[in-house]
């Protein structure tokens, strides 16, 4: 018998199917944005979790060997040392990977065309038909810093649109056979970069750039990996997207970089503080556009379809002693 216990929104359709398959046993508890504790009777003898948040209690389930979390990063593993204890873990790439794609074309051609702008002008009253209203991006390069599901379907689309696409990568752009994504979407097999970059190249990867889109996890090695120097590495006419993780940039480098000019703009949907204060400088900045983390969300019916595909698609793989979608490595658990 396989006990899994679910801490998660429900698709009822797929918890009943799920539930009457022979050998597992299902348990639900009400979900919670947030780690509770939970009674140690109801998940000491579990053998999966499907959550977002392990229970505070974690050191009390001594039978699970696998967690599916529904999000992208998974910062809230690194605590409960996963490797050591030989638990699998994976998690929801793939199911953001369309709405933040959209959200990077959406906010280079807002950027380029200078919609904030024109949107004051509007406000006023004022008829300004301005060159630098009218720019596109076609021909124009944008940087993905990291290669997984978000850029990977960002690199579709922009390559369709007549975009270069540079990528900087640790070791190389792989194929991606054990990663979820909408069917359709997305770069399998790693064909669309014009110019792939490994670590080492940063200040000649930033150089060429049109755009810079943030596109890796936050890890204990990667948050503040943007910092003034490479802020300034950027060409004055560059843009920076952040739809991954605010603390990927520091703070006062971004800031800086706005105010004295070192960029030409940014689209920050990551932040560094929720929510975001109203006295925070980057709301003042007339070359920059905020979002509050809307880019990829989990409001919407669609993250709960494809969270659920996922997790079903696992359940499979893991009866058959197969590798499962999504699966972190030791070294991501570890935060490396």
């Amino acid at each position: 018998m396989l006990r899994i216990l679910m801490d998660i929104d429900i698709e009822e359709d797929r918890l009943a199917a799920l539930a009457a398959r022979p050998g597992l046993e299902v348990r639900v508890v009400p979900f919670a944005e947030d780690a509770r504790e939970l009674p140690t009777k109801l998940i000491e003898d579990i053998d999966v979790l499907f959550c977002t948040y392990p229970p505070s209690n974690f050191a009390d389930m001594r039978q699970v060997r696998w967690i599916q979390i529904a999000s992208s990063g998974y910062t809230q593993l690194f605590p409960h040392d996963l490797s050591a204890r030989r638990i699998r873990a994976t998690n929801a790439r793939g199911c953001f990977d369309v709405p933040i794609a959209e959200w990077n074309i959406a906010m280079m051609v807002n950027l380029i065309r200078d919609l904030p702008q024109m949107s004051r002008n509007q406000q006023a009253h004022l008829w300004d038909r301005s060159e630098r209203f009218t720019r596109e991006i076609r021909g124009m390069t944008v940087g993905l810093w990291g290669y997984g599901g978000l850029a990977r379907e960002t690199a579709r689309v922009a390559k369709l649109m007549g975009m270069n696409i540079h990528v900087l990568v640790r070791r190389g752009v792989q194929s991606a056979p054990d990663v979820y994504r909408v069917p359709g979407t997305g770069d399998p097999e790693g064909m669309f970069p014009d110019r792939v970059f490994s670590t080492g190249s940063e200040q000649e990867f930033l150089s060429g750039l049109d755009f810079l889109i943030l596109a890796m996890p936050l890890t204990r090695q990667t948050e503040g990996i943007v910092g003034d120097k490479e802020l300034q590495a950027l060409p004055r006419t560059a843009f920076v997207l952040n739809p991954a993780r605010g603390p990927l940039i520091q703070e006062q480098s971004l800031l800086r970089a706005l105010r004295e000019g070192w960029i030409a703009g940014a689209a920050i949907d990551t932040h560094y503080h929720y929510p975001l204060p109203p006295d925070h400088p980057l709301w003042s900045f007339p070359n920059a556009i905020l979002t509050p983390h809307v880019s990829g969300t989990n409001l919407t019916p669609i993250f709960r379809q494809r969270l659920w595909d996922i997790f079903i698609q696992n359940i499979d793989r893991y009866l058959e002693g197969g590798i499962l979608l999504n699966e972190l490595t030791s070294e991501q658990l570890q935060g490396m």
